[in-house]
């Protein structure tokens, strides 16, 4: 009998330059696109996953639902401004709004720690349970798994989500053009820096507190007026800098950004200065930028900054003719410089 040759898999990372995960490879900089692009999408490509949007747009029985899935492994459980299971329903709401979705269910799966006290989880239920409410959807399935103690620091949360998409529009990178103009839904940096300023015993005249918040409503106001538009995208891990590259990279485009048009609350900028990182890298959980048609830019910024989520919405630049897929800043003294994907995690375990 002849001897069956022997099977050796080839994986599709370079072993010898990252042989274990990193936590950068869950940060929203090149690691983590590197490990998203060469293992899971080598190993599950398809048409709809290889969109590489917030969530997938599918047809069912005549109908267009958007689907996504996330995971929060947020350090500590709760911080200013929200804990880890308001953020839970508001991050998966926000995944399923950059399709134009109206969120409607969502699953909820809880990893606990044994230890875990029982009170601690009640609250967190309980914020879960609220921010459901606000948000209009409903939790409608779920699972529970317990792991050792030291195993689990405390509660990962995985939710998933469905909704509704009620337009024609495609909302995704390939829909950008160029003439685009990029609006922002508010001021950067605050849910990462209000993680920090907890975890390093920062004081700051004023507390930060996390910019958690859903933003499905202000979609779909801008949807029911009409706006053209081409592409959202929700600013957590990677912040600005990371969603814009993602955009630039699978619209094949150039986009344009003028850095004194960003929103940065003065508190957050120095408490980005004293930590030594870029605001326009740091993670959101309220925020999204909009690439709209040059001609609906005014009404979608006034629409936006009427609600109050919207509050410091701003145009902070432009797609521009390019075959190129690069982000540029042009900065306050007016040079130009790339904005560059970020390397890996700046701030682990904010999400």
């Amino acid at each position: 009998m002849s001897k069956q040759p022997e099977f050796a898999p080839a994986c599709p990372i370079p072993i010898s330059q990252y042989p274990h995960v990193l936590m950068a490879h869950g940060g929203g900089g090149k690691l983590m696109h590197q490990l998203i692009g060469n293992m899971f999408l080598t190993a599950f490509g398809n048409p709809l996953l290889n969109t590489r949007h917030d969530s997938a747009v599918v047809e069912w029985t005549g109908k267009k639902l958007a689907f996504t899935t996330d995971s929060y492994v947020v350090r500590p459980l709760f911080f200013p401004g929200g804990d880890i299971g308001s953020m839970a329903v508001h991050g998966t709401v926000n995944d399923l709004a950059m399709s134009g979705a109206r969120p409607v269910y969502l699953s909820a799966a809880f990893i606990l720690e044994e230890g875990l006290p029982m009170d601690m989880l009640w609250k967190i239920v309980c914020s879960m349970r609220d921010a459901a409410q606000r948000c209009a959807v409903q939790i409608i399935t779920g699972d529970t798994k317990v792991v050792d103690k030291g195993k689990g620091d405390g509660l990962f949360i995985n939710t998933a989500g469905i909704g509704v998409i009620e337009h024609s529009l495609a909302i995704a990178p390939h829909s950008v053009r160029p003439g685009d103009v990029v609006l922002v839904s508010g001021d950067l940096g605050r849910h990462g820096m209000a993680i920090m300023a907890v975890r390093e015993g920062l004081q700051f005249e004023s507390a930060i507190e996390s910019d958690s918040a859903p933003v499905h409503e202000i979609v779909l106001e801008l949807l029911k007026a009409g706006i053209e538009i081409h592409c959202l995208r929700d600013l957590t891990r990677g912040g600005l800098a990371g969603a814009l590259n993602e955009i630039a990279e699978a619209a094949a485009a150039r986009i344009e950004i003028v850095e004194k048009s960003v929103p940065v609350r003065e508190d957050v900028h120095a408490a980005c200065e004293m930590l030594g990182l870029d605001p326009l890298h740091v993670a959101c959980e309220g925020r999204f930028i909009a690439l709209v048609a040059a001609g609906d830019a005014e009404l979608a910024l006034q629409i936006m900054g009427r609600h109050a989520l919207g509050t410091g919405s701003a145009v902070i630049g432009k797609v521009a003719e390019s075959s190129e897929p690069l982000v540029t800043l042009k900065s306050a003294i007016g040079a130009n410089r790339i904005l560059d994907m970020p390397s890996g995690e700046q701030l682990p375990r904010i999400c």
